[in-house]
């Protein structure tokens, strides 16, 4: 997929979100980047050869108090080639995008993993065993 459409589904991705959320995402950049840098898997604990598919770089706003202010833009990264290693086709791209704007959107807002992969069981659709 060319950057230029993958930029798209990500900023789709990023107005889909409800509002309320929206209206609060204050100084915070969302980039598209090819691949993570070895500082950014060394920032999470990954090693080359493990998939990091975004990234939230920054403060979030539960952390943020009075003496928040004049600070860099906080920073979400979706990396392209990783998400469409992992995917099969398109619609699994878009489907990924949607869901790593929504994972890194929340540590904007303070939700940290372990509370993440609890809403994320709650999304996925039920199996028949």
């Amino acid at each position: 997929m060319d950057r230029e459409r993958f930029q798209w589904l990500v900023a789709r991705a990023v107005d889909s979100l409800p509002e309320e959320f929206r209206t609060r995402l204050e100084n915070i950049d969302v980039v598209v980047e090819d691949w993570p840098t070895q500082g950014q898997l060394a920032e999470v604990g990954l090693k080359r050869g493990q998939t990091l598919l975004g990234l939230y770089q920054g403060v979030p706003l539960t952390k943020r108090g009075s003496h928040y202010g004049l600070v860099p833009p906080d920073k979400i990264s979706i990396f392209q080639k990783p998400i469409e290693a992992q995917c099969g086709h398109n619609a699994e791209i878009v489907a990924e995008i949607q869901r790593v704007v929504r994972h890194e959107i929340a540590h904007h807002f303070g939700i940290g993993d372990a509370r993440l992969e609890q809403l994320e069981e709650g999304f996925s659709e039920p199996t028949d065993s």
